[in-house]
């Protein structure tokens, strides 16, 4: 399994199990959303891994995008949904199979409003290195 597959796994699960998340968005958290969706929500977005080796490791950094969706009235929900998916993926450290996540960073959130506009979208930035530990 890829470390980027993984990391998307360990995340789902945080997200979910998140009890100060899970009150905002009650474990709506999607890789494809059903139609028709429930907001407020949030959905696995864009990753990229890029090999990141060094002497006697092998490693990846995987750059991945959450997307947080409302129909709420202004921006409010949709920033305590950003706000709490990133204190939840800092409070411990995410368990992968068969990789070990050395790190996890919060890179930054964008807040805008889609073009129906009624819907408001956060769009929320990590970075983790992970290993490959040695056989």
């Amino acid at each position: 399994m890829s470390a980027e597959l993984e990391l998307q796994g360990a995340i789902n699960t945080r997200l979910r199990a998140d009890v100060p998340l899970t009150a905002l968005i009650n474990k709506r958290v999607y890789d494809q959303p059903p139609t028709p969706v429930t907001f407020p929500y949030v959905t696995m977005g864009e990753a990229q891994s890029i090999q990141d080796d060094a002497t006697c490791v092998t490693g990846e950094k995987v750059y991945l995008t959450l997307h947080a969706w409302s129909q709420a009235v202004g921006y409010p929900e949709v920033k305590r949904i950003a706000a709490a998916v990133k204190d939840c993926l800092h409070l411990a450290p995410l368990t992968l199979p068969s990789y070990r996540l050395v790190s996890i960073l919060y890179r930054q959130a964008r807040v805008f409003r889609d073009a129906d506009g009624l819907t408001s979208h956060a769009v929320i930035e990590l970075v983790a290195s992970v290993h490959k530990p040695l056989s």
